[in-house]
């Protein structure tokens, strides 16, 4: 069964000013509606063809065309749902206890998450990922690589990810990305983070 580009969970223009709608739009519509269409050619006829993303994502390494787009529509399919235009703030509960646990405090762990996608050398993500055991570690992977896939980054799940490639923030922060990072953190969802660190750990 064919992949399918899903849905923004808001209109394009939803995350202004922090991230802007030519952005949203491009970003969406070509880039990962691209990567979709590109994953299902690739897996077309091979017995990748009918399993879950999850599960290509840890058996691509060999097959360039899978890894990089099966990376790309995961990737930004976990990043339009970590957004929402009434984000912000701190995560709460067994989530903001396990950064704290991992990181002291939250001031702490935004500047660790921040660092590693700021010092990410070319294209990458930046994510945090759960533990079996609910231990949370920040990782940072390059191109479309992500954690699940073997050897890559932290090993665990990845429960927030932030896209640094320079399509994703170039049109309105051009080489400014740490301030793109320090918008992004304007705009989390962290009640949908937590729902994923619950659903994971």
């Amino acid at each position: 069964m064919a992949f399918e580009l899903p849905a923004l969970p808001y209109a394009h223009n939803a995350l202004e000013p922090n991230i802007d709608t030519q952005t949203m739009e491009i970003h969406h519509g070509k880039h990962h509606n691209g990567y979709t269409t590109k994953l299902n050619a690739a897996i077309a006829g091979t017995d990748l063809e009918n399993k879950s993303i999850e599960d290509i994502l840890a058996n691509c390494a060999d097959t360039p065309a899978v890894r990089n787009n099966g990376g790309g529509f995961y990737n930004h399919s976990l990043f339009w749902t970590v957004m929402s235009p009434n984000g912000g703030g701190e995560p709460s509960g067994a989530l903001a206890e396990a950064i704290n646990a991992a990181y002291g405090d939250f001031e702490t762990f935004k500047n660790t998450f921040s660092n590693a996608a700021a010092t990410r050398f070319g294209s990458g993500w930046a994510w945090l990922c759960v533990h079996a055991g609910g231990a949370v570690e920040v990782c940072s992977t390059p191109n479309q690589d992500n954690p699940l896939m073997n050897g890559i980054g932290c090993g665990g799940t990845p429960i927030l990810g932030l896209d640094v490639w320079e399509h994703a923030y170039y049109l309105k922060y051009q080489n400014r990305r740490p301030d793109y990072v320090n918008a992004f953190f304007n705009v989390i969802n962290w009640d949908e983070v937590s729902n994923r660190y619950n659903a994971s750990k």
